[in-house]
């Protein structure tokens, strides 16, 4: 090859980015031109300043084969960290997992703070009568009480003779009546208020009262029908009940029913009513059966006749 031709010139030094510049232009004329033995002069000025490179010092050639890779080098010292970056979007959702087993059943809780009293409940339906119990061991005999009000006349003795009579058509008393509506109310005289017979007119409608117009032996009895409901009914004589009668409700209709015989002084009163709350049963209906309330005299007192018979005689 031939000897490097020779170069000399004059660029200014502004940089080491101008230096590594004109050195890639050296190099690459080298590589084209044919190789020069004689020396060059490159020379830089820089405020005055002259770097002069021979060009004998730099010797270019064909690149050769590329040798094998060298050894790794020492790892460096770890960077700084940087900053921490922005987050990521979120994710898809998750598939759902499969259900878990049932867990043990977990210990009771300590009881709770008692409640405020609730308002009383109405009273419940009156339940039927339960089987009758062993008759118990007879007690001690009490001491004597003291002597009580006089009791309710006692049961009629056996009828007398037939004695003589002239009251003729005067003490007649008779009634029968029915009700027109139904469940009437509790422990008020029930009003039957269709008149069947009303002999001597001594039963009041108004009132649903009987009123005594003679002394004497009265018969009483009643029919009820019942539906829907219990039924508890008793004759009252003059306030108080002489019999009282309870049927309960089965679903179906079905007639209460009760009589007796009675005493009974002039204006003595005697009437029907329910005797307990919400047992008014009594059913009405038209077109099915009647309830009734029936009275007669069966005889009346011999002073009463007697009396009766000297008004006649002294009216004559």
């Amino acid at each position: 090859m031939e000897a490097l031709t020779r170069f000399h010139w004059d660029v200014p030094y502004s940089s080491l980015t101008g230096f590594a510049t004109i050195l890639q232009l050296y190099m690459a004329v080298f590589i084209l031109s044919p190789v020069s033995t004689e020396s060059d002069t490159l020379s830089y000025n820089k405020k005055g300043r002259n770097l002069t490179i021979q060009s004998s010092q730099l010797v270019c050639s064909y690149p050769g084969p590329e040798g094998p890779p060298g050894q790794p080098g020492a790892l460096g010292a770890p960077g700084i960290m940087g900053r921490m970056g922005p987050p990521g979007k979120d994710g898809p959702d998750g598939k759902d997992g499969e259900k878990g087993e049932k867990g043990e059943r977990g210990d009771a809780g300590r009881p709770g703070n008692p409640g405020k009293l609730g308002p009383k409940g109405r009273l419940g339906v009156v339940g039927k009568a339960g089987p009758r119990g062993l008759k118990g061991v007879r007690g001690a005999r009490g001491l004597a009480g003291v002597s009580g009000v006089k009791g309710d006349p006692g049961d009629a003795g056996d009828t007398g003779a037939m004695g003589g009579c002239s009251c003729g058509s005067r003490a007649r008393s008779a009634f029968s009546v029915a009700v027109t509506k139904s469940y009437p109310k509790e422990r008020t005289p029930i009003r039957f208020n269709r008149i069947l017979m009303n002999e001597g007119g001594h039963y009041n409608a108004s009132s649903g009262k009987f009123v005594c117009a003679f002394p004497g032996i009265y018969y009483f009895t009643y029919d009820i029908n019942l539906a829907n409901k219990h039924l508890a009914i008793g004759l009252v004589h003059n306030g108080q009940y002489k019999i009282k009668t309870f049927d309960a409700n089965t679903g179906n209709n079905d007639v209460a029913s009760g009589s007796t015989i009675l005493r009974l002084k002039r204006d003595d009163q005697v009437w029907l009513q329910i005797f307990y709350s919400e047992q008014n049963g009594l059913f009405f209906d038209p077109y099915w059966t009647d309830s009734l309330f029936t009275g007669f005299l069966i005889y009346a007192d011999q002073d009463f006749e007697t009396e009766e018979q000297k008004a006649d005689e002294g009216s004559r």
